[in-house]
Parts: structure tokens; C-alpha cells; sequence
């Protein structure tokens, strides 16, 4: 039997780790089982769906939905609330992706700034917020803002 070919072996392990990389929210409940067994019945029926809910934790909205795009802090007489967006990019209406993915750490991607050069290729292309969540001052989701599709 001949083995396979570099270029082969190669596709296949860069197959796998992109498989690996893909996050859900059953994913991250088997890599968090303690946080999730904190969570009441009707959170962890949400978590289990992707949705997020009002009064939910920030451990919570990670297992739902994942690690922000984007977090940014806004300060007002209630104090300094936190809000975590998470996007999707388009090109005139068609979404080219949505999620984490095009992330790849914070400090770039081959010397792109984060997004895949994919994403280069697309003039007209823009990010909106897909969903939108709020934080109070006690780390609790106070309102949810989503996108009609």
C-alpha cells in the first residue's frame, strides 16, 4: 500500500484542526460541564438552543452563543455597562460569513489585521451586528438586539 502524499496528509490535517476550531454551543458545554450545571432549567434549555435570555450570566452567553467579536464598554449614570457584539459580514446583502471564524486571534492572520483575506476581496463588503447583547453592572444580560433576517 502506498502511503499518501505530503500535499494529501497535509489537506487533511488542515481539514481536521478547521473542524476542531468549529465551536457550538454543545461543544462548549462539554468543555464547560461545571458552568453549565450552575444554570437553572430554563437557561440551560436556552444554552442548549444558541439563544441568550435576560438575566443571564456572561459565562452563560459564552456557552450559547461563543466569544464576542467585539466587546465595547459604555459608560452612563447607571455606571459602565458592557456590550458584546456579534457579527456577520456582507457584500450588497448577501452574507459572506457570520461568526468567530474569521477571527483568527487578535493579532492577525499572515499580517491581514484578523480577517481572512477572503473578506479582502469584496469592496462593497460591510459588518453589521447580527446580535447584539447588554450587560448591567452585575454581569447580567439587562437587553438582547438581533437582526431580523
Amino acid at each position: 500500500m502506498k502511503a499518501p502524499s505530503l500535499p494529501l496528509w497535509f489537506a487533511g490535517a488542515l481539514g481536521a484542526l478547521f473542524l476542531a476550531a468549529c465551536s457550538t454551543p454543545d461543544s462548549r458545554i462539554q468543555a464547560n460541564p461545571e458552568t453549565f450545571a450552575r444554570l437553572n432549567p430554563s437557561e440551560q434549555a436556552l444554552v442548549k438552543a444558541g439563544q441568550v435570555g435576560i438575566g443571564m450570566n456572561m459565562d452563560a452567553v459564552k456557552l450559547a452563543l461563543g466569544d464576542p467579536d467585539r466587546v465595547v464598554r459604555r459608560t452612563d449614570a447607571a455606571g459602565e455597562p458592557q456590550i458584546w457584539h456579534y457579527i456577520t459580514y456582507e457584500d450588497n446583502g448577501v452574507v459572506l460569513y457570520t461568526g468567530y471564524y474569521h477571527r483568527f486571534g487578535r493579532r492577525g492572520w499572515g499580517g491581514w489585521g484578523g480577517a481572512y483575506p477572503y473578506y479582502l476581496n469584496y469592496p462593497n463588503r460591510s459588518v453589521h451586528d447580527r446580535l447584539r447583547v447588554e450587560f448591567g453592572p452585575d454581569s447580567r444580560v439587562t437587553s438582547v438586539t438581533q437582526e431580523n433576517p
